[in-house]
């Protein structure tokens, strides 16, 4: 059993999924076209197929030759609201939304997985749960999912997702265990003084000034309240008071982004980052209104599977660079189907300097490399056999 030689043979169906996806994007829980080709190509392939879980998700499952156990493989469908800036064949016919983080390519890769396990169910003792999922990108797809029953008949024993990576060149894969994506925070808060004249600030009691002090002092925190050998960002992305060039305004609003690791980081961050926010507007004259809400958890890898999808690829996939200590500040919410549940998140090395694809994601000329799709296939499938046949 070739799966690479496979995953290779099936590139033109793989990469025509994955045009038609980009040329059509839809953004989170508006991705019924999508959701609607991935429901009928999984039905085609015999697959047990449930619509509309977390408004817009399909999950199919596909019944190998016993009921245990149970791999979750995750698949996100959502683009972003984007203006593609591309010359490419394929780019967006929806102006204003794109592609621009490569979830059509995931969509594509799981519909070829799909296709080529549906083809060796005498190798799968157990379930292959695959979850096509909606608003990854901050709207709460995952924990629609859930709600709707995702983790449910039957629950999964494993998980595993994957992810196109424009940091990194075709042929370099990041497997490692424990953190590997940041839990993500936003943040938002209002500094509120008293407004006056330009002219006249010591009747003022200005929210710019005190803003611009807060700002300052919490890019403090990681410096002196994190270990220098741990890891967390506070970002302010964000500031908007005033409209007038004479007018002290009456308040100011800010807001940004908190990345940590683990959850005593996580607990120290958000303490200090209050206590400097309403330390320093009250010092300043000023009252502060703040608020947090955390969007995800950290992506933990599970060990003992990330040990194993690392062996394959460098067994594999001749020429393949694994790198085992590779972490990102970006975040994800595969981390709720996770949380609870031992998984593998692997990045995929998708850029070609020499093709021009070297925009990182989220940028209007954001475009990857084909040719890392039949690599990431051909290891997941291997890895979902795998993982299936034996007790991680």
């Amino acid at each position: 059993m070739d799966l690479l030689a496979e995953a290779r043979s099936l590139f033109t169906y793989t990469q025509s999924f994955r045009r038609d996806f980009h040329r059509h994007p839809e953004i989170g829980f508006e991705e019924t076209r999508t959701a609607g080709i991935v429901a009928g190509e999984l039905k085609e392939l015999g697959l047990d197929v449930k619509t509309g879980v977390g408004k817009t998700g399909v999950v199919g499952l596909l019944k190998g030759t016993k009921d245990k156990p149970v791999l979750l493989l995750r698949f996100d469908m959502d683009a972003l609201p984007i203006v593609e800036e591309t010359d490419a064949e394929y780019a967006s016919r929806n102006h204003g939304k794109m592609h621009a983080c490569g979830h059509d390519s995931h969509t594509a890769v799981g519909l070829t997985l799909a296709k080529i396990l549906s083809a060796h169910l005498e190798e799968l003792p157990g379930v292959v749960k695959f979850v096509f999922q909606p608003a990854e990108e901050g709207q709460g797809g995952a924990a629609a999912m859930i709600k709707d029953g995702v983790l449910r008949d039957p629950v999964p024993d494993y998980a595993m997702a994957m992810h196109v990576w424009n940091e990194k060149p075709v042929g370099w894969f990041g497997i490692s265990d424990g953190p590997v994506m940041a839990g993500a925070d936003i943040f938002n808060f209002k500094i509120v003084g008293k407004g006056g004249h330009g002219a006249v600030p010591h009747l003022a009691v200005d929210p710019v000034l005190a803003s611009a002090q807060i700002i300052t002092a919490l890019q403090g925190i990681i410096s002196r309240n994190v270990a220098p050998l741990e890891s967390a960002v506070v970002s302010v992305t964000h500031v908007e008071g005033g409209n007038a060039f004479n007018i002290i305004p009456p308040y100011v609003n800010a807001e940004g982004t908190i990345r940590t690791f683990t959850p005593q980081v996580h607990e120290r961050v958000v303490k200090r980052f209050k206590e400097t926010v309403e330390g320093v507007a009250q010092a300043m004259g000023c009252k502060a209104e703040i608020n947090i809400k955390e969007i995800t958890f950290p992506v933990i890898n599970d060990k003992k599977l990330s040990v194993l999808i690392e062996s394959l690829a460098r067994t594999m996939l001749t020429g393949a660079v694994v790198e085992t200590s590779f972490r990102t500040m970006g975040s994800e919410d595969m981390s709720f189907l996770m949380q609870d549940i031992p998984g593998c998140f692997v990045f995929i090395g998708s850029a070609n300097q020499e093709k021009g694809f070297t925009y990182g994601h989220h940028h209007p000329k954001f475009d990857i490399d084909e040719a890392c799709l039949p690599e990431a296939i051909a290891l997941l499938a291997q890895g979902s056999i795998d993982i299936l046949n034996q007790t991680v």
